[in-house]
């Protein structure tokens, strides 16, 4: 099965509605692809990293981001903006006895603008699947190793919803800069599979 989804019924009817928009004039593939462009040269995992790190030096932010991620992004400079559609982002907060980790059965769903290109392994079948019903198992082979207490949630990414993970704030960090603390986070730490 090929990584890439440019068979999936939703990636053929994307294609017949350009070509229909193309052919009445109303789309002008030149400037689809310069917009397309634009937005993926802003998407970055260091967007999210931003808001990590903001979300762990003012509390006020992190409970807004974490009530509605949509209305806390542009107090940053960032937004889920950039398709044609707006997803819905839920951040969703690791804490000692609750680990979360992201995933999307169905495709390869993903909140491109803050996490960057999605990883290869994220959009594989085994991932997709294994994830939901052996979390444990996946994190460990990702060299994440929980407590048997800690409950593990999959949230399970769609067309209309987007997850992020919140990581737990490493220890000792508290005299660090937002800057050096975005800089602690890594993308897969965005996604559930590794600690920051």
């Amino acid at each position: 099965m090929s990584d890439d989804h440019d068979d999936s019924p939703i990636a053929a009817r994307v294609r017949e509605l350009e070509a229909i928009l193309e052919e009445k004039g109303l789309l002008d593939p030149a400037e689809l692809d310069q917009a397309l462009e634009a937005f993926a040269h802003k998407a970055s995992p260091a967007n999210g990293f931003r808001v990590v790190a903001r979300a762990w030096v003012d509390d006020g932010f992190k409970a807004r981001l974490l009530e509605n991620a949509n209305e806390a992004l542009p107090e940053i400079g960032l937004s889920m903006g950039g398709g044609l559609q707006v997803q819905q982002l839920h951040v969703v907060e690791n804490t000692e006895e609750v680990h979360n980790v992201i995933v999307c059965t169905l495709c390869s769903c993903y909140p491109l603008s803050l996490l960057g290109p999605s990883p290869t392994w994220y959009k594989s079948p085994a991932y997709r699947s294994k994830v939901v019903s052996h979390p444990r198992e996946v994190l460990r082979q990702f060299g994440l190793e929980l407590a048997d207490s800690t409950h593990i949630r999959v949230w399970d990414a769609n067309a209309e919803s987007r997850y992020m993970v919140l990581p737990k704030r490493p220890a000792n960090t508290e005299g660090l800069t937002e800057e050096e603390l975005a800089g602690r986070v890594t993308r897969n730490g965005l996604i559930g599979t590794a600690a920051v």
